[in-house]
């Protein structure tokens, strides 16, 4: 009998812990870093609240919040499903777009049993879960987007493009929220908790300066990215100027007025690759600081 009321409030606190992270999590994806014009944002980390779910409570948890958070996740977006006809298109945008693509967050917790340090296991389960989102949306890019929002020539190139684009700074920002935020607290009892001291990793003002600067970068370089793909004649978001650099003139009669720069070129590009150089080397430093502060705490 004992048994059976213990295991009740067991489901019944996990209920209501995951209508409490499904609750966050949903806020936390209205607040938007980054908006993409055909669809994808940069959030606060809105998946991180599921990763904790799955940490903490197991992957069969962690898939069944995911999947009620990826149904509001379709709710929040239905007018999305205007710009496909088929039922086919209709179905493959839900599953791969939303559904999919949002239930597999429940699967951050896979590193529980094999990563003994819950910030390093909740941080491998965050890019681990964002890469599978990732892939989701390349596949529907490929499919359903080719011919709409993606040329159809090359729909697989674009599409991997396009989506990184708010994927990888996603990722960036997932990844280390939920690495200071598994050093902080202690998901592991019934209770939460502020971690133990002999468990508490040193984060040190060098620790948060490395991800800010990372997170930073990200930011930088998909707005850089997209500030360049937008034709200026029509004001419409072209994609394919993420394959090729040109011009535009503006012209009133037959004065020539202005000639903008269409398109991702070659300056723009040294100019990402110098910056993410120079972020990763910056955090780096950062990073090897903070662990050498660390061991001469120990």
């Amino acid at each position: 009998m004992s048994s059976t009321v213990s295991n009740n409030r067991s489901i019944a606190r996990n209920l209501v812990e995951a209508a409490i992270m499904v609750a966050i999590a949903t806020v936390l994806s209205l607040i938007k870093i980054l908006d993409l014009p055909y669809g994808g944002s940069v959030t606060i980390a809105c998946m991180l609240p599921i990763v904790i779910i799955s940490y903490r409570n197991g992957i069969r948890w962690g898939i069944l919040t995911g999947v009620v958070f990826g149904i509001i996740q379709q709710l929040l977006g239905l007018n999305t499903l205007s710009y496909v006809t088929t039922w086919q298109s209709i179905l493959a945008v839900i599953l791969l777009d939303y559904i999919i693509a949002f239930m597999v967050s429940g699967l951050g917790g896979i590193f529980r049993k094999t990563v003994r340090s819950q910030s390093g296991a909740l941080l491998l389960g965050s890019i681990f879960i964002c890469i599978l989102r990732y892939i989701c949306h390349v596949i529907s890019g490929a499919t359903v987007w080719a011919g709409l929002s993606i040329p159809t020539n090359a729909a697989l190139i674009y599409s991997f493009g396009y989506n990184a684009t708010y994927m990888i700074p996603e990722t960036i920002v997932t990844a280390v929220m939920a690495y200071y935020i598994g050093s902080m607290l202690d998901f592991r009892e019934e209770s939460v908790t502020r971690m133990r001291t002999a468990e508490k990793k040193n984060l040190s003002v060098f620790n948060v300066l490395g991800g800010l600067v990372l997170m930073g970068t990200a930011i930088f370089d998909a707005v850089l990215i997209f500030s360049h793909l937008q034709n200026p004649e029509t004001g419409e978001f072209d994609i394919t100027g993420m394959g090729s650099a040109g011009t535009v003139t503006i012209k009133i009669g037959k004065a020539k007025i202005a000639e903008i720069a269409t398109g991702l070129g070659s300056r723009d590009l040294i100019t990402i690759g110098i910056v993410s150089g120079c972020a990763v080397v910056i955090a780096v430093i950062f990073f090897v600081i903070a662990k050498k502060r660390e061991k001469n705490s120990n």
